[in-house]
Parts: structure tokens; C-alpha cells; sequence
């Protein structure tokens, strides 16, 4: 990875958009959207930008997380039971990752974000209570390990909005508000993310002059988002998750005209 170089204006234009993605993110998911194309724009093979997007992600997720911890705004419990799930299918979904080309992970991308805006657009009024205590304990059990097999797999092969989907799917299908799905999904998602560092680290597709000063900036993006979404709640994460379904659609619109 040392052949790749890249000059200090293109890092600091990184380490914008990623203190951004960590905003972003640490509230609504989907920082993902603004951190990948980032790395991807500088030129840097995908699996190199998909190595360093996992590990600036994976430190301003690990801070989220303590924090939404800290002010009890997750379900421990099941938050760690769909972190099992979520760290097994990443891991599996980050080996098939790495026998793919560029070219067909590009493809991937593009492919699953119409997907994503459409769940989004569809599913605008939810998480405005907690009515998890509704369901049996069981039947929580089985969707937290089921959530978070399916959404770490499609971490570890895509990516982006993969927070998103996990706040969707715990406020939907779980009945949790908001601020609580949003934090049950930081677990998921730090699971899944480490998964896929793991791969990544070792097989050597991390660029770390790029990936450490993009980290810092994650974090301190994750640090003042988090903040916000503990502090308003529904109020702020729902606006959120229409901001990243916008980036969703300008995403799809700048790929489809390049």
C-alpha cells in the first residue's frame, strides 16, 4: 500500500468529508455515503478505500457507542445479541469482498443504493415511542440475531446505510423509538465494523498515513453527533435520516451521469 500516496490538500479534503460521515453517522447511519466516494475520489483502489473507510468508521463508532451506553439509550441485551449476529456476517461478507475486483464492487454499490433510498423514503413516520416491551422475549431474541446477520453481511459487502438499516429495522420491526434503535444500532454496526477491519488489516488493504488522521476526524464527528441525537432525539435523527437518503439519491444521480 506504500506505492499509493496522496498529497496533503486530498487529505485534508478526506478528513472533512470523514468528520462529516462521523456526524452524520453517529446520529442517523449512513456516513458511509460521504466517507467511501470520498476515498474512492482520491484514486485509491476500492479495497484500499474500503480498508480505510472501515477503520476511521470503526473509531467514531466505538465512541458513539460508549456514549449512547453511557446515557442508557440502547437495549444491551439485544443490542449485543444482534452484534453476534452482525460480527458473523460481516466477517463472512469481508472474505467475499476481497476475491471481487474493483470494478464489480463499484458495480455493488451502485446497485444497492436505489434499495436503500427506497426503504428509506418508505418508512418516514416510525420510532416516535418505545413499544418493544409489545413482543415476546423470544421473538425479540430471534429478530436482534437475524437483524444483525443480514445487515452486518451487507456491511461487510457494501457498506453504506448499513446504519440506517439497522435504526430502520430496530424501529420498525422491534418498536424501538428512535434514539433507542439508533443506539442498539451502534453495537450492531461496531461489530460488523471490526469484522471487517480484522479482514482488511490483515490482508494488508489499509493505507494508515491516510486512515489515522481520517480516524481523529471521525471521532470528533461522532463525538458531536451522538451529542445531538442523545440531546433531541427523534427530532433531530428523523432529519437526519431524510439527509442521508438525499445523499442516497445524489449519489445514484452522479453515478448514473459519470
Amino acid at each position: 500500500m506504500d506505492a499509493f500516496t496522496l498529497s496533503l490538500p486530498l487529505l485534508c479534503i478526506i478528513c472533512f468529508f470523514v468528520f462529516l460521515a462521523g456526524f452524520v453517522d453517529a446520529a442517523a447511519g449512513g456516513g458511509g455515503l460521504i466517507s467511501l466516494p470520498a476515498y474512492i475520489a482520491t484514486g485509491m483502489p476500492a479495497h484500499v478505500a474500503y480498508g480505510c473507510n472501515k477503520f476511521s468508521s470503526a473509531c467514531g463508532t466505538t465512541l458513539a457507542s460508549l456514549r449512547f451506553f453511557r446515557n442508557r439509550a440502547m437495549d444491551v441485551q439485544i443490542a449485543l445479541l444482534a452484534a453476534v449476529g452482525s460480527f458473523a456476517g460481516s466477517g463472512v461478507a469481508a472474505r467475499i469482498v476481497l476475491l471481487l475486483d474493483d470494478a464489480v464492487l463499484k458495480r455493488i454499490v451502485i446497485i444497492f443504493l436505489p434499495v436503500a433510498a427506497l426503504v428509506i423514503f418508505l418508512n418516514r413516520g416510525y420510532g416516535e415511542t418505545n413499544q418493544s416491551d409489545s413482543l415476546s422475549k423470544r421473538r425479540k431474541f430471534l429478530l436482534a440475531l437475524v437483524i444483525g446477520l443480514l445487515i452486518g453481511f451487507y456491511d461487510g459487502m457494501v457498506g453504506p446505510g448499513t446504519g440506517t438499516f439497522a435504526i430502520i429495522a430496530f424501529s420498525i420491526l422491534m418498536k424501538y423509538d428512535l434514539k433507542t434503535a439508533s443506539g442498539n444500532a451502534k453495537i450492531l454496526n461496531l461489530a460488523s465494523n471490526y469484522a471487517s477491519l480484522i479482514t482488511y488489516a490483515l490482508s494488508g488493504n489499509i493505507l494508515w498515513t491516510v486512515a489515522v488522521p481520517a480516524a481523529v476526524c471521525n471521532v470528533l464527528g461522532s463525538y458531536f453527533g451522538s451529542g445531538m441525537a442523545l440531546k433531541k432525539g427523534a427530532a433531530f435523527i428523523r432529519p437526519m435520516i431524510l439527509v442521508v437518503m438525499i445523499l442516497l439519491m445524489i449519489k445514484i444521480v452522479s453515478d448514473i451521469v459519470l
